[in-house]
């Protein structure tokens, strides 16, 4: 987190509940900026710095990523594992969010390394609250990690 606060990105395909997010995260001194991204190949473009986002200055490591779990192109299975396996990745925090509260998905995205699950409520008020405390909790309370050093992987 630098002085503007942690950056957050945001992989998230329905753009009513992408808007419910960006909403919910905005006027707080302990977020930085907001990027979303609309599908896992463009979330994994954005981790791995390629295409439009090759620009580290444009497109900063997250501290934080919220991760919608059915995305096209890409699934957020696949995206939580590309970022788990990865040294340079694997210690962002990685919240899941999806309308799922299926304890099989749920125990799949723990055991795949995600560090948290959470299910929208379908009500934007209720939908609003969880994501303040989400940010709380994340931005205020738990200690980022430090900086990996860089790997040939992000060569």
């Amino acid at each position: 987190m630098d002085e503007h606060g942690i950056d957050i990105l945001l992989v998230e395909d329905n753009p009513d509940h992408a808007q419910f997010t960006l909403k919910a995260l905005v006027d707080d001194k302990s977020v930085g900026r907001t990027f979303w991204v609309k599908d896992g190949q463009q979330a994994l473009d954005y981790l791995h710095r390629q295409h439009q986002w090759a620009d580290p200055v444009t497109s900063p490591r997250p501290g934080l990523i919220l991760l919608d779990i059915n995305l096209p192109k890409v699934t957020g299975h696949e995206v939580l594992r590309a970022i788990k396996t990865s040294a340079a990745l694997r210690s962002i925090p990685v919240v899941m969010l999806t309308t799922s509260a299926d304890s099989t998905e749920v125990l799949a995205t723990y055991r795949a390394g995600a560090n948290s699950y959470v299910t929208k409520p379908l009500k934007f008020a209720l939908y609003r609250d969880q994501m303040k405390v989400l940010r709380d909790y994340w931005t205020s309370i738990s200690a980022p990690a430090p900086a990996e050093p860089r790997t040939s992987e992000e060569s």
